[in-house]
């Protein structure tokens, strides 16, 4: 089978030839269809200090079941999150992280909206939010951003604002709900929200609490660090909530399916479209990770092995 891999920081990503891996107890041998590129996983690349598997979000049928699986068999369809090596013609994926994948949905479907979909969703339900509150979404164009935007919607913002990197993205964004988009070098970002959800970090933490009216709530779900000071928590009685997806997996299992749940409900509805920026294919690996640096895309991009 062929795979990606990198030998020091920064790549080059380059694809090779490895034995097909054999399920242990709990896991699943996936023949991987389509694989979810995440900021995560291309930071790992860039800033780790020793090669690691690529890992990600996983889409396909599986092959073969490792000893004590009970929930899946060969020829199921399944969607998850697979620590090892990811990016692969075949992947293992454990019991615990797959989740089935509906007769009418695709697996650019699945990996484009279930494990960005329960960031998104995740990030949403930590803040609270009550009917016809205004809410600030901030990498509105992003993988996990777009859901964030039409998920802030059906759970009845009055005022959805998008925040992007490039006025360009301004349009896409518009058409998945977004009332109002801004570009982060915006003087002003226009009347405050009740809740901000913010998936960068670093300098944008700072604008994004300040474009929260007093009691606001800023969820931080980003990897990209950043510092704010509590004298702009204590001036409007603000607050900050950490999220991580992770956590719910490992600790509330029966959330985390609730919430699976739901997003599958929404696609089926109608009311949840996950939207897919580029196909890419394993030699283009490089590629698919310039659209995530150079932040174009517009949605989730994909690997299609």
């Amino acid at each position: 089978m062929r795979r990606v891999r990198y030998e020091s920081r920064g790549g080059p990503l380059f694809v090779e030839e490895a034995s097909l891996p054999e399920p242990g107890p709990g896991e699943l041998l996936v023949r991987a269809e389509a694989i979810g590129v995440t900021l995560p996983v291309v930071r790992k690349v860039t800033e780790a200090a020793e090669p690691a598997p690529l890992g990600g979000e996983i889409a396909g049928e599986v092959t073969a079941v490792g000893e004590g699986v009970t929930r899946y068999g060969t020829g199921d369809r399944v969607t998850g999150l697979c620590l090892g090596h990811g990016y692969a013609d075949f992947a293992l994926l454990h019991e615990a992280m797959a989740s089935p994948v509906p007769r009418d949905a695709s697996a650019l479907d699945a990996v484009a909206l279930v494990r960005s979909g329960l960031v998104a969703l995740g990030a949403l339900e930590a803040a609270r939010p009550q009917p016809g509150e205004a809410a600030l979404v901030t990498a509105a164009a992003s993988g996990v951003g777009h859901l964030a935007v039409q998920l802030a919607g059906t759970r009845g913002a009055g005022r959805v604002v998008g925040a992007v990197s490039d006025p360009a993205k301004a349009d896409f964004v518009r058409a998945l709900g977004a009332d109002h988009v801004i570009t982060y070098g915006d003087d002003s970002w226009g009347t405050p929200v009740d809740y901000a959800l913010d998936a960068v970090g670093g300098e944008l933490l700072a604008p994004a609490l300040a474009a929260l009216a007093p009691e606001g709530r800023l969820v931080a779900y980003s990897s990209g660090g950043g510092t704010i000071q509590a004298h702009d928590l204590l001036l409007g009685a603000k607050s900050v909530i950490g999220f991580q997806v992770a956590r719910i997996a490992r600790g509330r299992p029966e959330l985390y399916e609730q919430w699976r749940e739901e997003l599958w409900q929404l696609f089926a509805a109608g009311e949840l479209r996950p939207v897919v920026h580029g196909e890419f294919t394993l030699e283009d690996a490089a590629k698919a990770h310039g659209e995530i640096e150079g932040r174009s895309n517009l949605g989730k991009v994909v690997l299609i092995p």
